[in-house]
């Protein structure tokens, strides 16, 4: 979640069908001129305009980034789903979308969050509370948080849903789709109508505040007594469809500690790759955004407290035994069962392998090779991922092999890479080749 603006005054989230409709409808025209007007550009300058150089505009980049924002909801909320670790994987085009994407978004007006809350508690809600701030502290893409005190003298922290957001995920995903494969960045072949479902399925769960808040519980439970972690008790007597009211918990953001010592930089990220494998391999649960924002640190008590339980997903036995299938393969450096692994797993598809077998096989020696050194992980050492992007191009480049791993696959490794990102943006070196075997 991004911090409220101090200057902005909010944007109306668009609730209705017709106008969300409409927003799309703005996106795609305002793309269109924008093409038409870089096309006419470049002729003017003797060059023959390729339809994705005109695309691809940064004032094209801006309107999507801005539209996509004002809907929040399952349209901001997909461009997030597929941006982590954007910048490595991503051409720089949509790299840039999706950071904004990350960065931004635009909170209710008070005027909206009032008849939403008055909706939710009733008229008089405002007499339950001692102290109840209207400026947010935090927004996101499907709900705001704003903190607040009860008359018994309990710190709250409150996230709201923005008003029509359950009720236009399936069309939003749908739109967005469409715009994907209007303008040509997927293949006409790849069939993607299983994410699709995928994705709808999991914003449905993501906007039920009451199962965020029993996930939340759930977590309590299974960290209970693991001092590395806080997680904030619901408010239930606060807590509804649409408000979840949770325990406020004083934090500072994740991401700055990158300016703490190593060591403790080094101990943060080991403790949430840690977490990861138990989700893993352990829990059968596992928390799938791995936004920084959903991730908080005590450095009075050294501990990390998590937030937002919405993406909470099961782990199936498939999935994680696929995954120890692969570690247990690079751990012995046999770069075979990694292959094997990997196209059993989904990673890897038939195709690419029996038609990119060479550069296939040099990805992954580069991986093992890096992964079997002894010691700490240096996070921070990203000299080998130019190296393998330029590999992973080359095969992108050839869309009759283009692949979607399983949809279970896909959200676990959203959160691996996830925290993958967040260790090297605080240059952490974490022995992590220790830490797989306990969990093999």
């Amino acid at each position: 979640m991004s911090g409220w603006d101090n200057g902005s005054k909010g944007r109306s989230v668009p609730s209705g069908r017709l106008s969300r409709l409409g927003q799309f409808g703005r996106l795609a025209g305002g793309i269109a001129g924008g093409m038409l007007a870089e096309g006419a550009r470049r002729l003017a300058d003797g060059q023959r305009p390729r339809v994705g150089d005109m695309l691809l505009t940064p004032g094209n980049l801006v309107r999507v980034a801005d539209r996509l924002s004002h809907l929040r909801g399952a349209a901001m909320k997909l461009g997030q789903m597929i941006s982590l670790d954007a910048g490595d994987t991503l051409p720089p085009e949509l790299s840039e979308i999706m950071a904004r994407l990350r960065a931004e978004a635009d909170p209710m007006p008070r005027v909206q969050l009032e008849r939403v809350l008055t909706a939710e508690w009733g008229r008089e809600w405002r007499i339950r509370f001692e102290r109840f701030d209207d400026r947010p502290i935090a927004a996101a893409s499907i709900g705001q948080v704003h903190r607040a005190r009860t008359l018994d003298g309990r710190e709250l922290a409150i996230k709201v849903q923005y008003p029509g957001v359950r009720g236009s995920i399936d069309a939003d995903v749908d739109n967005v789709a469409t715009l994907l494969r209007v303008s040509g960045l997927l293949p006409p072949q790849l069939d993607i109508t299983a994410l699709l479902a995928e994705a709808k399925a999991q914003l449905h769960e993501e906007t039920d505040y009451r199962r965020e808040g029993a996930e939340m519980e759930a977590y309590g439970r299974l960290l209970q007594g693991n001092d590395a972690f806080v997680v904030p008790t619901v408010a239930a007597d606060f807590t509804t469809d649409n408000v979840l009211a949770m325990s406020f918990i004083e934090g500072v953001p994740i991401e700055t500690t990158a300016g703490r010592s190593q060591e403790e930089r080094d101990r943060i990220a080991a403790r949430l790759i840690g977490l990861t494998l138990d989700e893993l391999f352990r829990f059968g649960r596992m928390q799938t955004d791995p936004n920084f924002a959903n991730f908080r640190y005590q450095p009075a008590t050294a501990r990390i407290v998590l937030l937002d339980f919405g993406a909470v997903r099961a782990v199936t036995a498939e999935t994680s035994e696929a995954y120890r299938r692969l570690l247990a393969a690079g751990l012995s450096e046999d770069r075979e069962a990694v292959k094997r692994a990997a196209v059993e797993a989904g990673f890897l598809g038939e195709a690419a392998v029996r038609r990119h077998g060479d550069l296939v096989d040099r990805i992954i020696d580069l991986i093992v090779t890096e992964a079997s050194r002894g010691g700490p992980f240096d996070f921070a050492d990203r000299r080998l991922v130019p190296i393998i992007r330029e590999h992973a191009t080359a095969m992108a480049s050839d869309r009759a092999t283009w692949h979607i791993p399983p949809t279970d696959t896909l959200f676990v490794q959203r959160k691996v890479s996830g925290m993958a990102l967040l260790a090297a943006r605080l240059q952490a070196k974490v022995d992590v080749r220790s830490m797989v075997p306990a969990y093999l």
